[in-house]
């Protein structure tokens, strides 16, 4: 049976030095050239090699930003849950049944599908997805889109 024993870097970390030398050896930034990225530069190929991700070039620029904006939707299903919160808050206007709503000033810009309708809305809103105006229509109500 093999006799236990403790790990040689276990009795090492019990030392002053832990296996590196003198006591000024092994200390600061500048033995491991420099904090973070730095040092890699001209000839700093070992941080480079490290920080190269999957074969991918880490250092410089890559790809472009695109310019398309993100659409804000809201579904049908969330719509109808505040409508009586936001009639209060003043935000949209109830008037003989019908609510007035204009997503824009909500901050949305689309409208989506998702949901029942259950009362008469007028909605005007930059987008909306072909099933949400027939949803609302069979209800009575209108989509206002833009031209």
């Amino acid at each position: 049976m093999q006799a236990k024993r403790t790990k040689r870097s276990r009795i090492r970390a019990a030392k002053v030095t832990a296996g590196h030398g003198h006591k000024k050896k092994n200390r600061g930034a500048g033995n491991r050239g420099g904090r973070g990225k730095s040092g890699s530069g001209k000839r700093g190929d070992f941080k480079l090699m490290k920080l190269t991700n999957g074969g991918k070039r880490y250092i410089g620029k890559h790809g472009f930003t695109s310019i398309k904006g993100e659409v804000k939707a809201i579904n049908l299903s969330e719509l109808q849950k505040g409508l009586d919160s936001l009639v209060k808050l003043g935000k949209i206007s109830l008037s003989k049944d019908i609510y007035e709503i204009d997503l824009g000033a909500l901050g949305y810009k689309k409208l989506l599908s998702k949901g029942d309708v259950y009362h008469k809305i007028n909605i005007k809103t930059s987008f909306a997805t072909p099933n949400a105006i027939k949803k609302i229509e069979e209800k009575g109500g209108k989509v206002i889109l833009p031209e």
